[in-house]
């Protein structure tokens, strides 16, 4: 009696480089070749092909990426690109031109048919016996994953140039993205990291237009999809939200428990001239009387931020202006980087001052130095409070995880010291025990 060996299924290997967005548009396309019946390798060596999905927001990113596509080449040979830094296809060329098709960032069904080029799917695959899990592929652990819900941004900010390679503001359909973050919850996902270019500008391209989610109206705008997303049961964490008025919505929203009380909010600076030639909205002395507004409504609100320093025309009075907004701000979680011109971006016409590499490095400096005493204050206060922590990690020293004011990679750590018996995606109660500039010491109490 003969047997007949079934074929193997192709096999794709997947590098994701860049911010979270890029990750979600990994597992969208990991999730479309998985349905086909491809593979998915974790080896070089393992693969028929490989995709590189790159990032192209500043310089030392594009660099990046084009030694991750090198590297690919070298070990493998049959390499596709995409991701933000495809828009720039000539400049991948120059450097590598052997790779095999280059697509931009959202072209899920280019890179899927580009992969299908290099190697074809199966002919006698059967999506109906060969399942994809219901929630798609993940590059996130288990426990939690992030939800995107638009695509674009409006903005015209002076320093970036998302606009030029992801396009204007795209919303997804709102009964869409509560119909994915359902689908995650019930394939184990605990907690919801909230995504897009502009998160609250969500619906603005469609004019808030109402659409449906298990049978009842809702809004496609920030406050209504947060409210429906809080009748999931777990965590709601909101990133990279401009502070529009409409973002006083959500405040009691989160005094009440139903979504984190945590605030991504990228400022980029405080001094109002450097804000204008940013073209950021310059409305820092507001701002201040309405973070201090939101932590009377919900004192256990955390803000975090990111900031550029060494930006073209900014003075030592402007860097002075901002480290005392700092102060009086007293933000949470606060990341810093050095202004990096980037090809394309308009700020490299602005006829300002440019500021040198070592006075930037300088002020770099004195701001992480600043903003860490801030910090380590803010959390020296948490000593002796309980907290609910998600664990993401355990070995035999104990378990690592996050409260609600950590998020996963850009945030600090809860560390357990007795909470070797947990597992990846458990949530407990313990008792902080001490802390220092960014991570937490805690003992399990439930």
């Amino acid at each position: 009696m003969s047997t007949t060996t079934a074929p193997a299924n192709p096999k794709v290997g997947f590098v994701s480089l860049g911010c979270p967005k890029a990750l979600v548009d990994s597992e969208r396309i990991l999730t479309q070749l998985r349905m086909e019946g491809y593979d998915v390798v974790s080896t070089y060596q393992d693969a028929d092909v490989v995709v590189v999905n790159t990032c192209g927001f500043i310089d030392s990113a594009k660099a990046e990426s084009l030694e991750v596509i090198g590297e690919a080449i070298k070990e493998n040979g049959k390499v596709i690109v995409t991701g933000c830094m495809g828009v720039e296809e000539g400049n991948i060329r120059d450097v590598h031109p052997s790779v095999l098709a280059v697509t931009g960032p959202q072209q899920y069904e280019q890179v899927v048919n580009a992969v299908h080029d290099v190697v074809p799917p199966r002919q006698d695959h059967n999506p109906l016996i060969d399942l994809v899990p219901p929630q798609g592929i993940k590059l996130t652990p288990r426990h939690y994953a992030y939800l995107k819900i638009s695509e674009g941004c409006n903005h015209s900010c002076s320093f970036c140039i998302i606009p030029s390679m992801r396009g204007k503001l795209v919303s997804r359909p709102v009964g869409d993205v509560l119909d994915e973050a359902q689908r995650l919850v019930k394939a184990g996902v605990k907690e919801l990291l909230v995504i897009s270019q502009d998160t609250s500008a969500y619906g603005v391209d469609v004019k808030y237009r109402t659409g449906f989610w298990n049978g009842a109206p809702v809004k496609t705008r920030m406050t209504e999809l947060c409210e429906a997303l809080s009748t999931l049961g777990v965590w709601v964490r909101l990133h990279y939200v401009y502070p529009y008025p409409h973002v006083d919505e959500l405040i009691p929203l989160m005094a009440a428990g139903k979504i984190l009380p945590y605030l991504d909010i990228p400022f980029q600076h405080a001094s109002p001239k450097v804000l204008k030639a940013m073209k950021r909205p310059a409305f820092e002395d507001k701002t201040l009387a309405r973070i201090k507004n939101w932590r009377q409504i919900c004192p256990d609100l955390i803000i975090r931020s990111t900031f550029i320093v060494g930006f073209p025309g900014e003075t030592e009075e402007d860097f002075q202006y901002l480290l005392d907004w700092l102060t009086e701000a007293q933000l949470d979680r606060v990341g810093c980087f050095q202004y990096s011109p980037v090809e394309g971006a308009p700020a490299n016409d602005l006829d300002l001052d440019v500021v040198p590499d070592e006075v930037k490095q300088d002020r770099w400096e004195r701001f992480m130095a600043h903003q860490q005493a801030i910090s380590s204050a803010r959390l020296q206060m948490r000593i002796g409070r309980e907290i609910e922590v998600l664990v993401d990690e355990v070995d035999e020293q104990g378990a690592v995880g996050r409260c609600f004011f950590d998020a996963p990679e850009i945030d600090g750590n809860v560390f357990i010291d007795n909470g070797s018996n947990l597992k990846p995606g458990d949530k407990v109660w313990c008792k902080v025990t001490d802390a220092d500039e960014y991570d937490l010491w805690a003992e399990q109490i439930g």
